[in-house]
């Protein structure tokens, strides 16, 4: 998206600025069947539920270290029974 779409694209609704992303209508009117009877009073407002939880799903995967102590502990005792370690 150029610079120039992007800028008319937002829209700033109080101090909060937002920005239009496209789903197909498919999912639009599967999500809005979805959330009737339920607190979501739009489709905007699920999704931004459900993109904000994945999103913090992942930045929470990424600050976590890839191995357990017992991993690191499994892997050097492989690596000294291969003998790579003392």
């Amino acid at each position: 998206m150029s610079i120039d779409k992007e800028v008319e694209a937002k829209k700033v609704i109080g101090k909060r600025k937002f920005t239009t992303v496209s789903i197909p209508i498919t999912l639009y009117n599967r999500i809005k069947n979805l959330i009737q009877g339920t607190g979501f009073t739009s489709v905007s407002d699920y999704v931004t539920y459900v993109l904000r939880e994945i999103v913090a799903m992942h930045e929470a995967e990424r600050t976590e270290e890839p191995f357990t102590p017992e991993d690191v502990e499994r892997i050097k005792e492989k690596l000294r029974a291969l003998g790579y370690l003392d």
